[in-house]
Order: structure tokens, then sequence, then C-alpha cells
């Protein structure tokens, strides 16, 4: 790999994975590359992926063979969970040249340094009980928003879930270099912070399971409201059971945390929680959304929720649309359930057919439409913060209020970037 080169990156799946994405390309800009759009000709392609649907997988696949059809004699790099739970089979598709598991990702200069198109696909992944330390990853210049990674891995063990065996335990960074890297950005003109993780309530613990000097998600938290140069923090899904009275109560109270949460539910039936080992039932979940709407009447509350688990039968799901319909919730991310190897899920019974899945997919999306429309007409004739970004479509521009309402207004390139009073 001599001479100037280009390459283009594609992300697949969590904000978690933008942020890494973002990094890998400063990485690889330090060492004399140049960034392209990915529907571009590059020399190398980049593509860092999800494994949390089936369908993550398979476009993954579906990319690698664009590239293929595009650009045969490009470098295909594949990287993130789905190269880490997988690497054979991702070695296997025509036209990979490099598979990077969670240990090796942020090498992935040195491993160009040795690539050469035409030579059998090279894996250097590891055990996932081999991966430890925490390696800080912030988005900047791809968004108005960065994504900044302060939390990896989890302790968890969903019974549908693959993530702990794609990134390990769960390992943080310390409060100390997060404030470095948010006066950085801030130095850099970013206007919002929206912090990550795997398992973001956990923040605290170090490469060795043991919590940095007792340091947690609350504290992290209250450092980062007492810095300047940050007008907006939000904070990304994180676990009831992990969501504390203390951390409601500084969202309250502050003017930079937006009143919005993304709290991952699942299910609204206590007996599916149960499969699927969450650490918390639907009663939990019922007081966080009363306490956060007593406090915050105008906070968004988001909703991940998973259709077509095993054993989910009609008065089941039944339950969790009752109950999501009576929640004062935002909106929903509906995730339709799917089978992933080597989970413990997959020896539970019933097995749902995946067109009723579908259909109760579809369902929960309707009703996520109808939820947000509502919270929307319930500000209607408000005048709020919108802070706007630099992605003009058809001379308009797009941004969300401090409660995370879509704006859509003509583009005028003095509110790039900037916070903007808005009358909804």
């Amino acid at each position: 790999m001599n001479g100037k080169k280009t390459v283009a990156f594609h992300t697949l799946g969590c904000k978690l994975n933008f942020s890494e994405t973002s990094t890998l390309s400063r990485l690889l800009e330090n060492e004399g590359f140049e960034k392209t759009a990915f529907d571009n000709l590059a020399d190398v392609y980049v593509i860092n992926t999800c494994s949390v649907t089936d369908n993550a997988d398979k476009e993954c696949r579906q990319l690698v063979r664009r590239i293929q059809r595009k650009s045969p004699e490009s470098l295909v790099v594949i990287t993130g969970c789905y190269a880490q739970l997988k690497p054979a089979e991702i070695a296997s598709i025509p036209g990979v040249d490099l598979v990077l598991g969670a240990a090796e990702k942020f090498n992935l200069p040195h491993h160009l340094k040795e690539l050469t198109k035409g030579a059998p696909a090279r894996i250097c992944s590891c055990d996932i009980g081999d991966v430890s330390g925490f390696h800080s990853s912030f988005s900047i210049n791809d968004r108005t928003r960065t994504f900044l990674k302060v939390q990896d891995g989890c302790d968890y063990s969903c019974s549908f879930c693959t993530i702990p065996m794609a990134r390990g335990k769960s390992r943080s960074d310390v409060i100390e270099r997060v404030v470095q890297n948010v006066q950085q950005l801030a130095a850099n003109g970013v206007k919002e912070v929206v912090l990550t993780g795997v398992n973001l309530g956990d923040f605290g613990k170090g490469p060795d399971g043991n919590r940095h000097k007792e340091e947690n998600f609350f504290e992290l938290c209250q450092a980062l409201d007492a810095l300047d140069g940050i007008a907006r923090y939000r904070i990304s899904s994180i676990e009831p059971n992990l969501l504390s009275n203390d951390i409601i109560s500084l969202v309250a109270n502050s003017n930079k945390f937006m009143p919005h949460f993304h709290i991952p539910l699942q299910s609204g039936s206590n007996t599916i929680l149960g499969l699927m080992k969450r650490r918390y039932r639907r009663q939990l979940y019922a007081d966080l959304v009363q306490l956060i709407k007593t406090l915050m009447p105008h906070a968004a509350i988001g909703v991940d929720v998973i259709v077509g688990f095993p054993g989910e039968d009609d008065t089941e799901f039944q339950q969790t649309f009752d109950f999501l319909h009576e929640l004062d919730v935002s909106y929903l991310h509906v995730f339709t359930y799917s089978e992933r190897d080597n989970t413990h899920a997959l020896s539970l019974s019933p097995v749902v057919p995946v067109n009723i899945r579908h259909e109760r997919n579809k369902t929960l999306r309707n009703l996520s439409f109808m939820k947000m429309q509502y919270f929307t007409q319930q500000h209607a004739g408000q005048t709020r913060k919108v802070l706007f970004e630099d992605n003009e479509k058809n001379g308009m521009m797009e941004g969300y209020t401090d409660n995370y309402i879509k704006v859509v207004a003509p583009y005028k390139k003095e509110w790039v970037n900037n916070i903007v009073d808005w009358r909804l």
C-alpha cells in the first residue's frame, strides 16, 4: 500500500459502530488515506458490521457483492460484531480480503500495509475472552451530533443476544479521559454529544471487571454537566434497571442534558421478559416512565421492543401492545426476533412463525407512528430549540428539538450546527 490511497466506509448497526467507524477513518487519514463516499470508487472499502439481526448479516454480504461488481480490484475489509462472531463465514465471501475481530479493528492501518489483492482472505481475530482494554471512539465531521463511546462490552446474558460474545466483558473509559475527549470535541465546534455504549448504565468498570475509583454513570453525567463548551448531551440507550432516579433527576434539572431517554423494554409480558433473562419486570419500566413524565412532561421516551420471541403467543403479544399503548412514550424501535447461533433462546419453544413475527412488527410500527404523531401534536405552537444539521436535500434541512422532535425547514447555511428557536 504505497502512495495516496482512497478509503470508503459503511456502517451497519448502532451509534457505537458509528463512533468507531469515525475513529477508524481518522486513523487511516493520519496514515495518508483520503476518505471518499462509499458509492464512489475506492482503493479500500471498510464495512463495520452489526450482528443483532439476521438482516444485518445479509446486508454485509450484499455490500461485498456490490463492491465486487463495481470495483473488483479494491481491497475489502470487514470488521465489527459479525466479523468477531463468524470470521470464517465472512472470509469465505468472494471479494473479502481481511476480517478483523474485536481486538484488531483499531490496528487496521497496520494490517492494510501487509495486504495484497488476490491472496486468500486473512482472519485477524481472537477469543472474545482475550479482549480487554478500552479504546475510546467518537464521530466528528460526519454529523452535527457526535457519538462518543464511553463504555463497551456487556456482562449480561439476555437469552436472545450475541453482543457479549461479539464485544466481550463490560469495560469503560475513566471520567477524566471522557472529559478530555469532550473538551476536544468542544474545541472542534461540536454542539451536541451523544453518550454511547453497549451497556451504558454499567459505566465505571475497568478491563479487570472492577470499578475505576468507584466511578459510575451518574458521576460521569455530573462531571459533564459542569463543563463549559458543549450545549447539549443526550444519553443513548440505557437499561431500565440501571436508569436511576438520580440520573433522571439530573436530566430534569440540567440545561445541558436533553429531555430525551431511550429505554429498552423488549417485551410488555413478564413471562417473556423472564424467558429473555431481562433484569427487570414491566412495573419497574412503568414506574420509570411515570417518574420521567412527572418531572419532565415534555420529555421524549423511545422504546426498543422485540416481537416474535419464542413462546410469545397471541396473549403475550397483546400484553405488550396494551402495555405500550397505555405508556406515555414517544416512539418505538421494533425488532423482529431472529435466531442467533449460540444463544439460549434457540432452545426455547414454541417458535413463532416468521409471517406472524412480521405481522406483529407491522402492528407495533403503526403504533409507533401514532405515538410520535401524538407526541409532536402535544407541542404544536410551542417554541423549542432546534439544532440544525448540515445535510441539504432538495433545498431543505433537518434538525431536532431538545426533546427529539424532527424539524424540516428551508436550507439556510447560517443555521447549520446552530441552535435556533423554532415555533413548532
